[in-house]
C-alpha cells in the first residue's frame, strides 16, 4: 500500500509504538494499515468422507476446490456453509478449520476448511459452477489443478485427515451467523 485509501496522499514509513514502521498519512494524520480481502475454500468430502469434489468454473477446464469471499458481517465457517450451498447445493454436516494463507496476486486472506456434507447429489449444482465431479481422494490428489493453491490446500487437508491431525466437529449451522 503506497497511498491513503482515504485521501489519495502518498504514505509515509512511520515509527508506531509497539507496531514497528508502519505507513502514515500525513494529510489524514492517521496510520494505514494494509487492507485485504478474505475468503474461504474448502475440501469438501463426500458423507462417507472417501471421496472429495473437485469443480471448473468460469470457462476454465481445470479442477479447484469450492471457495468464496466473505460478505461483510460474515464469519468464515458461514461463508463455508453459504458458498457450498450456492455452488453445489449441497448442506455441510461437518468442518475443520485446516489452514490460513496470504494469497498475494489478489491480496487475499484465504481461510481453508475440511468440510462433510450430506449428500454426493449434484442436481443442486447451480450456474456459478461449470463441472463438478466426486473423485476418490487418492485420484482427486491427480486431478487437481498443478501447481496452484488449491493443491496445497486439498493436498494438506487429506494428509491431516489421514494421520488424525484432524477433527471434524457436527456444523452448527442454525448459529453461524453468531460469532
Amino acid at each position: 500500500m503506497t497511498h491513503c485509501y482515504q485521501c489519495g496522499t502518498k504514505l509515509v514509513p512511520r515509527e508506531l509504538e509497539r507496531e514497528g514502521i508502519v505507513p502514515f498519512c500525513p494529510k489524514c494524520g492517521e496510520f494505514r494499515f494494509p487492507i485485504f480481502s478474505t475468503a474461504m475454500s474448502t475440501t469438501l468430502l463426500s458423507p462417507g468422507r472417501d471421496k472429495a469434489l473437485l469443480i471448473q468454473q468460469y470457462g476454465r477446464a481445470r479442477n479447484v476446490l469450492v471457495a468464496g469471499y466473505l460478505s461483510k458481517g460474515e464469519n468464515a465457517e458461514h461463508a463455508v456453509v453459504r458458498e457450498i450451498q450456492e455452488e453445489v447445493g449441497l448442506n455441510v454436516t461437518h468442518m475443520a478449520f485446516v489452514k490460513s494463507t496470504n494469497f498475494g496476486p489478489s491480496n487475499t486472506l484465504m481461510l481453508h476448511y475440511l468440510t462433510v456434507v450430506d449428500s454426493e447429489d449434484l442436481s443442486g449444482m447451480t450456474d456459478e459452477v461449470d463441472k463438478a465431479e466426486w473423485f476418490p481422494l487418492e485420484e482427486a490428489r491427480k486431478q487437481v489443478l498443478t501447481p496452484s493453491l488449491a493443491q496445497r490446500f486439498l493436498f494438506m487437508a487429506l494428509d491431516r485427515l489421514e494421520h488424525g491431525e484432524i477433527v471434524l466437529l457436527q456444523a452448527d449451522t442454525e448459529n453461524l451467523w453468531q460469532g
